[in-house]
């Protein structure tokens, strides 16, 4: 595949975002790379936009890469999306993606932005790559980029497979054998009355080739509400007698997939999931379901409902869940199940679990600063915490504070600042030549 890296940092080859592509292009030499300065170079795409236009119309798939500068993407990528606008050239077929690097503020801003300039120029969108500015110095973060870009490919073969695109149209036998190598679960809030929901329910479990097992919290013996009243502070144990803990803990959170099932009701997922919600903090803040993925079917406009959309992101980015999609009623109600089951297909069977953006790394600092001032009352959370590495307080690094104190004081020096010119860049920009020379 012919790929086209659109480097919108003004560092241009300084660029630390850039050497996460550089990266991939090792470790993918079946695709060829080739790599667009529009950070550095803008002045000359606006003098002249014939070079840019040359290289788009070679590409396959465009990967937009930069740092997030404030809130969204550096002026000069921004530039370079209008200027492609004003071309008049008709991109809408190719594919697009982005990688970004970041501390994950506002990343998810900056992703939209890509995202819908992408739907303006009719680029098919594939969600793209958000790492930290070291991810790809660190064996997590370098997996983690390399799994992203088999996704990508992976759904540029299952959006063009004439085989994978209609298998929500198969009658049920033509999935073949039922493995029990996972096992999901699909938890709904199903009242006799929701039929077209059921039959989603339903269509979902004659595509989907996993057991796949089915909760209605509608005939749960709720006894009410969480009341906040802090029994399960210490060692979780509920005030409610009623068994929701055991269900939760031993039947739902034991299985490799959760799938939820609702009718959208007062723009939210209705007021029985809503307790079902609440009750979970029996489980406090500790996120125990780290690692499964995520569906959801849903009957009823769910792309008219922005804060339910946020909310669906949210909840599994703060979880450390993989969102392998959302299948509504709103159009081709059969594809969009087809394409939940093969997603989550493909998370289950590669263990796909992207980094977390904004949303789950703001949430996990909120709660990890909360859970540690408070980890006398919350005795299960901050043992949680503690043991699976969530207290990673920045003040703890202090040979990175101390080298930044010794850079900023250089940096203060007129003098040695003249003296160094270029050399910071080189410097930031060491490890990861070293990490791409190892790859």
């Amino acid at each position: 595949m012919e790929i086209l890296v659109i480097n919108g940092s003004p560092k241009g080859s300084y660029s630390i975002t850039l050497h996460t592509c550089l990266y991939l292009e090792k470790k993918f030499p079946q695709h060829r790379f080739s790599y667009l300065e529009a950070g550095r170079k803008i002045r000359s795409f606006e003098k002249d936009f014939t070079p840019a236009l040359e290289a788009l119309r070679k590409a396959e798939l465009i990967v937009f890469c930069y740092p997030v500068y404030t809130f969204l993407v550096p002026y000069q990528l921004h530039r370079f999306i209008e200027l492609m606008k004003a071309s008049g050239e008709d991109f809408s077929g190719k594919c697009a993606t982005q990688v970004s690097t970041s501390k994950h503020f506002y990343d998810i801003t900056a992703h939209r932005f890509i995202k819908d300039n992408c739907a303006d120029m009719g680029l098919r969108y594939f969600d793209g790559l958000s790492a930290d500015m070291d991810d790809i110095l660190k064996p997590l973060g370098q997996k983690q980029a390399k799994d992203w870009l088999e996704f990508v490919m992976w759904q540029l073969d299952f959006s063009t497979s004439l085989e994978m695109t209609t298998l929500s149209s198969r009658p049920s036998e033509a999935r073949g054998e039922i493995s029990s190598a996972k096992r999901a679960v699909i938890v709904a809030d199903l009242a006799p009355e929701d039929t077209r929901l059921k039959a989603m329910i339903d269509r979902f479990l004659e595509v989907f080739p996993y057991e796949c097992d089915v909760v209605n919290i509608r005939e749960f013996p709720f006894q009410g509400g969480c009341i906040s009243c802090f029994s399960c502070a210490g060692d979780g144990t509920c005030a409610y007698k009623d068994g929701f803990p055991e269900l939760l803990r031993e039947n739902i959170h034991r299985h490799d997939a959760i799938i939820y099932a609702f009718r959208i009701q007062d723009h939210s997922m209705g007021s029985r999931f809503k307790m079902y919600d609440d009750r979970q903090f029996c489980n406090g803040h500790r996120t125990v379901t780290m690692g499964t993925p995520f569906g959801y079917i849903v009957e009823g406009e769910y792309s008219k409902e922005e804060n339910l959309r946020l909310l669906l992101e949210a909840r599994a980015q703060v979880g450390g869940n993989f969102l392998a999609g959302v299948a509504s009623d709103e159009g081709d109600a059969d594809g969009a199940i087809g394409k939940l089951s093969n997603t989550l297909c493909y998370a289950l069977e590669h263990e796909y679990c992207p980094p977390q953006n904004f949303l789950g790394i703001g949430g996990m600092k909120i709660f990890r600063d909360l859970i540690y001032m408070m980890r006398g009352l919350m005795r299960a959370d901050h043992k949680f915490f503690k043991s699976h590495g969530q207290y990673d307080f920045p003040q703890k690094k202090w040979r990175t504070s101390m080298s930044m104190y010794l850079v900023g004081g250089l940096m203060r020096n007129k003098k040695l600042k003249a003296k160094m010119g270029g050399k910071m860049n080189e410097g930031m920009i060491a490890p990861y030549k070293k990490m791409l020379d190892k790859a």
